[in-house]
């Protein structure tokens, strides 16, 4: 059974070498994050295990370096910040991995700490917004610890966790991290009027979520049974079930059930996420394993990007040498979906940044650039000027789709460079 413990007397449980692993942006620990720096031992540091953050925390300034050991598997803005004064390192890796082998990985005494709705009659607890890694966690750590709230949703799926794996709780009251993206402007609709092109009826798609995401969605409303089968469930998402877009009758893994891994948005979303017989919430594990992605037919990923090379490399998660996000399931929905019967991997994105005074399309990623996603692993780029089409291409035939819908104030310097590397 677990025991009734305060805010204070789990932050006196962490010990110097110890481990201490969060749930994610809706389900974290917002109260212990807020106060995990007066944790620290100030002579030997403890490891947290911290990624996205719905906010920035006070263990991320300068101050707490060599107090706390941060790793993260996706920046924002304070953990890129934190990053630069040495206090949090990136840990590259695709996202099913990380619950998969990854938290095996964890030595020394772990502490996982996540959030949760009060326990129900039947003695069950639960992780309603994120199962990324939680179910794993529960599993792996030495000590698990929830915080209670009483203002989540209760979702379906894999989301339950028995009262016996819990060791102990203490009570906090307050509103759940939402996020609301900012608004799509006529690029982002131009975009996704051509991506919508490419989804063909009775697909399953999987999409991410800011502005052009809202854009591709909302480009999607004429279309007839789409599923989902996402990362991460979102607001637009919401408008697409509501129209009668999604009823994923045709799917083939999961049939008319939306899977996710994650819910991150607006209250809206919550609310419609509550006791929603529709909605199925599954470990990254499960939901981002190969062989059930592409048990869907026709898998469409959806994603974006930070740059592309001229041969169909794709940096996602760095500017340069810059860590500024991660992996997450982008190579995982990519990869289903180019395995999937009639699927396709698609990448949009705009083709310029900085104010239209750079390119997105390179002839080569920046130095030191990450490369989230392989040449083999796209079918479609896609901006504002039109779609590039790279399955079955040869290098030539995907430099010069990609210059024709480059930005053209760029495509004289790209096929400048294009015929100086022999590309063209």
């Amino acid at each position: 059974m677990p025991k009734e413990s305060t805010l204070e007397q789990v932050l006196a449980m962490i010990r110097p070498g110890d481990v201490v692993v969060t749930s994610l942006l809706a389900m974290e620990p917002v109260s212990f994050l807020e106060q995990a720096h007066f944790a620290a031992d100030h002579q030997t540091p403890f490891t947290l295990w911290h990624s996205i953050g719905s906010k920035n925390y006070p263990f991320l300034t300068r101050e707490n370096r060599g107090n706390i050991d941060v790793k993260s598997w996706f920046y924002n803005a304070g953990l890129r910040e934190s990053h630069r004064v040495g206090i949090s390192s990136y840990q590259p890796t695709n996202l099913h991995d990380l619950s998969m082998r990854g938290i095996a990985e964890l030595k020394g005494r772990v502490i996982f700490i996540l959030s949760s709705p009060p326990m129900d009659r039947h003695g069950y607890f639960s992780s309603p917004l994120s199962l990324l890694l939680e179910r794993e966690m529960i599993q792996r750590a030495d000590i698990v610890i929830a915080e209670i709230n009483n203002h989540f949703p209760r979702v379906h799926g894999n989301t339950q966790i028995h009262k016996n794996d819990i060791d102990y709780y203490y009570f906090v009251d307050r509103q759940i991290p939402t996020s609301s993206s900012p608004k799509p402007d006529d690029i982002d609709f131009r975009i996704g009027a051509y991506v919508s092109t490419l989804v063909e009826d009775r697909a399953t798609i999987q999409l991410g979520i800011g502005a052009l995401p809202d854009a591709i969605a909302h480009s999607l409303y004429d279309k007839k049974d789409l599923g989902i089968h996402t990362e991460m469930i979102t607001n637009s998402m919401v408008d697409l079930i509501e129209k009668g877009v999604v009823t994923g009758k045709y799917k083939g893994y999961q049939n008319e059930k939306i899977v996710g891994c994650f819910a991150f948005g607006e209250k809206r979303l919550y609310d419609f996420l509550d006791d929603n017989p529709s909605i199925f919430l599954q470990s990254s594990a499960e939901a981002l394993r190969l062989e059930n992605i592409s048990r869907n037919k026709k898998m469409t990923s959806i994603n974006t990007c930070i740059q592309v090379d001229l041969t169909g490399q794709i940096s996602s998660e760095s500017i340069g040498w810059e860590q500024i996000s991660g992996t997450g399931g982008q190579h995982d929905t990519a990869y289903g979906a180019i395995h999937s019967e009639g699927g396709k991997s698609i990448i949009a994105l705009r083709a310029t940044a900085l104010g239209g005074t750079t390119s997105t399309i390179v002839p080569f990623l920046s130095q030191g650039a990450a490369v989230t996603l392989g040449r083999n692993s796209i079918d479609y780029v896609v901006t504002e000027n039109g779609i590039a089409s790279l399955r079955g291409k040869t290098i030539r035939e995907r430099a010069k789709s990609l210059i024709d819908i480059a930005d053209e104030e760029h495509k004289e310097e790209l096929m400048r460079k294009a015929k100086e590397i022999y590309y063209i």
